[in-house]
C-alpha cells in the first residue's frame, strides 16, 4: 500500500490520486484555516524565553531536515550562540514529556532522530510532541540562548522568528496534493511565506542549494574506524536505510564505489537483531539514523555512513543578516 501511494503522489495523473484529490482539497482547506487563524489571532502562538529558529518541510517523508538542522547549529556555535535543539521524539515511548535527551539516551524512549541530533551536535536536546512545553524546559535546565526546532514547521503554537523550508529538489511536491491524495502536509503556497527555502539537489529560483558531503564509515558498535579496516571501494555490501527515501542512501553508496545489495525499511523501524541477517554475509553499512537504534547488537562488521549538509554560501550570508536583526531584537 505505502509503494501505491508513492507512486500515485509523484504523478499527477495517478488514477488514486485523481480519486483521493477531494481529500487532498478538504485537507489543504483545513490546514489553511488553521494557519489563518494563528495568522490574526484566533488561535494563540506563545513565545518561547529566547529566539526559535524552525527547520521543517511541507511534505512528508525525508527531505534533509536533520542534517540542515546539524549544519544551523554548528554555524550558531560559530557565530556566539548557544543553541538547543527541540524535536517531537517520533517513535519514542516515554511515559512523560518533554524529555532531556543525551547523546547515551535510549532511542526507544526519545526516538532515534533526537539521539542523533544529540550525539552530532553535542547540544542540549529536548524531545516531546509539545515543541513550546520543550523549549521552555531547555532554557529552564541547559544554558540556551536560542532554540532550533527541527520539523516543527505545522506546530505554529511555538511562535518562531525564522523558518526553513527543506524540500527535495527532485520529487518537490509530488503531485502538489495534500494527503492523503499527494505527500503534503500543506499547501505548496506555504513555501513562499517561509524566510528560506532549502533544496537539496536542485533548486529552483529562489531557492538555497544544499548538498550532502559522505563522511568516512564508522563501525556502529564502537565508532572506531581504526581497529579493523573499513569495506573499501568494490566491495560488494548490504545497504540498510530505514529513512523516508531509502534510494537516495542507497544510491550515495553506489556513488562513492560499493556493489549494494539495497534493504529498505521504513521510516524510524525499529530494528532487530534478525533484521540485518542477511545472507550471504557481507559488510552492513546504514544510516547514521539507523545506527543509534542497531548499537548495542551491532557486530563487528557493521557500519553506518556519516554525512555533512553543505548549503549554498548564499544561505549563510541571508541567514547572517536574520540573525543580526535577531540581536539588535
Amino acid at each position: 500500500m505505502a509503494d501505491l501511494l508513492q507512486r500515485a503522489w509523484y504523478r499527477k495523473t495517478h488514477p488514486l490520486g485523481l480519486l483521493l484529490a477531494p481529500l487532498g482539497w478538504l485537507v489543504c482547506a483545513l490546514v489553511w484555516l488553521r494557519r489563518r487563524a494563528y495568522a490574526h489571532g484566533l488561535l494563540q502562538e506563545e513565545r518561547a524565553p529566547v529566539p526559535v529558529l524552525v527547520v521543517g518541510n511541507i511534505s512528508v517523508g525525508g527531505t534533509g531536515k536533520t542534517p540542515l538542522v546539524i549544519w544551523l547549529v554548528d554555524y550558531l556555535h560559530r557565530q556566539g550562540w548557544q543553541p538547543g535543539i527541540v524535536i517531537r521524539g517520533y517513535g519514542g515511548k516515554a511515559r512523560h514529556w518533554p524529555q532531556q535527551v543525551r547523546h547515551d539516551s535510549d532511542p526507544a524512549t526519545v526516538g532515534d532522530e533526537a539521539v542523533l541530533l544529540a550525539r552530532r551536535t553535542g547540544c542540549p536536546v529536548a524531545a516531546g510532541p509539545d515543541r513550546l512545553a520543550a523549549a521552555r524546559a531547555l532554557v529552564a535546565y541547559r544554558q540556551c540562548d536560542i532554540v532550533v526546532s527541527d520539523d516543527g514547521l505545522q506546530h505554529y503554537r511555538l511562535a518562531r522568528d525564522v523558518e526553513f523550508a527543506v524540500i527535495d529538489g527532485t520529487r518537490r511536491v509530488g503531485n502538489g496534493r495534500c494527503l492523503p491524495a499527494g505527500p503534503l502536509r500543506e499547501p505548496p503556497g506555504r513555501l513562499g511565506e517561509v524566510d528560506m527555502v532549502v533544496a537539496y539537489g536542485q533548486p529552483a529560483r529562489g531557492e538555497f542549494a544544499m548538498t550532502y558531503r559522505p563522511e568516512p564509515i564508522r563501525r556502529i558498535r564502537d565508532d572506531n574506524i581504526t581497529r579493523a579496516p573499513p569495506p573499501h571501494r568494490g566491495v560488494r555490501v548490504h545497504g540498510v536505510a530505514g529513512i523516508g527515501d531509502p534510494g537516495r542512501f542507497f544510491h550515495m553508496l553506489s556513488h562513492l564505489g560499493f556493489r549494494v545489495v539495497p534493504h529498505a525499511f521504513p521510516d524510524h523501524h525499529a530494528f532487530v537483531p534478525g533484521d540485518l541477517r542477511f545472507a550471504p554475509e557481507l559488510p552492513v553499512i546504514m544510516t547514521e539514523k539507523d545506527a543509534v537504534k542497531c548499537r548495542h547488537f551491532a557486530g563487528d562488521d557493521m557500519w553506518y555512513l556519516p554525512v555533512t549538509a553543505e548549503p549554498s554560501p548564499l544561505l549563510a550570508k541571508r541567514l547572517s543578516l536574520l540573525m543580526e536583526d535577531l540581536r539588535r531584537g
